[in-house]
């Protein structure tokens, strides 16, 4: 969760509760998704563009 989501404000107090405030930041921290590398490239021509809508309709089996 993103930080700037947090828009309530909230005490803790006692150690019990900072304890399990604790244990619940480093659970969420454990498992954190797996970054997954895409390969991308930067279409900049009209003739890029056609070449790649060409190749989506030959993948995808449309005509």
């Amino acid at each position: 969760m993103a930080t700037s989501s947090i828009t309530k404000n909230f005490v803790i107090s006692g150690k019990e509760q900072v304890e399990m405030f604790v244990n619940a930041i480093e659970e969420s921290a454990k498992n954190r998704p797996v970054h997954i590398p895409v390969a991308a490239s930067e279409i900049k021509e009209e003739a890029e563009l056609l070449e790649f809508m060409r190749m989506r309709k030959n993948v995808n089996g449309r005509r």
